[in-house]
């Protein structure tokens, strides 16, 4: 990956098919993380070029006391495996987003979910930050690099600045922070161009 393609260029999810383009140069395996009902399948959904694959199951009482609906009231259904979809992006990118569950109780699939990706983008809720905390820690105690996408949901509180947020999630300086609409595809591209920018400004020089 040589540099990042400008959101000005950015492709529309209009899923022209299942096939690679003829462009088609770097293959990039990325996660889409975050806590339960923060919107991973929403923007995968909303980005993805081919039809995406989701492992979506109706909650039940038999789960009310290990899914935390606190926040997330309005949530019917949840991922149990994994969320997957594809987007090509300008310069021969093409992304792999494998959505991974958001609750404690699948932690034993993220080894085998995370092996072979390149980073993350992690999607946090500023109405619950707290319910980022194990997911970041999971992301980092694997080594991926990352960035962070705050999902703008309607009632979300507006007053956060960026240095608050960024202090509250324990970020480090270099890791990315940006906003973005996970129904929107625009939005969700931006938050994707800026994780692949991160993951290009830290592959080492290549020899010559």
């Amino acid at each position: 990956m040589a540099s990042a393609p400008s959101s000005s260029t950015r492709p529309t999810a209009s899923r022209p098919g299942i096939h690679l383009p003829d462009t088609a140069r770097d293959l990039v395996k990325i996660l889409v993380a975050g806590p339960f009902g923060v919107g991973k399948t929403t923007l995968i959904d909303s980005v993805s070029e081919i039809r995406p694959l989701h492992t979506e199951e109706r909650l039940t009482e038999a789960s009310a006391q290990v899914d935390d609906l606190d926040g997330v009231r309005e949530k019917t259904s949840t991922t149990v495996a994994i969320d997957f979809g594809r987007i090509s992006l300008p310069g021969g990118v093409v992304l792999y987003m494998f959505g991974t569950p958001g609750q404690e109780r699948f932690r034993a699939l993220w080894d085998d979910i995370a092996y072979g990706a390149l980073g993350a983008l992690v999607l946090v809720d500023s109405r619950r930050l707290d319910a980022s905390f194990d997911v970041l820690g999971l992301v980092e105690e694997s080594g991926l690099p990352y960035a962070v996408a705050l999902n703008t949901f309607p009632d979300a509180p507006r007053h956060h600045t960026p240095e608050q947020l960024r202090a509250a999630l324990d970020l480090e300086p270099g890791t990315p922070l940006v906003t973005c609409d996970a129904r929107e595809a625009g939005s969700c591209v931006d938050a994707l161009l800026a994780l692949v920018q991160h993951l290009i400004d830290r592959r080492p020089p290549e020899r010559r």
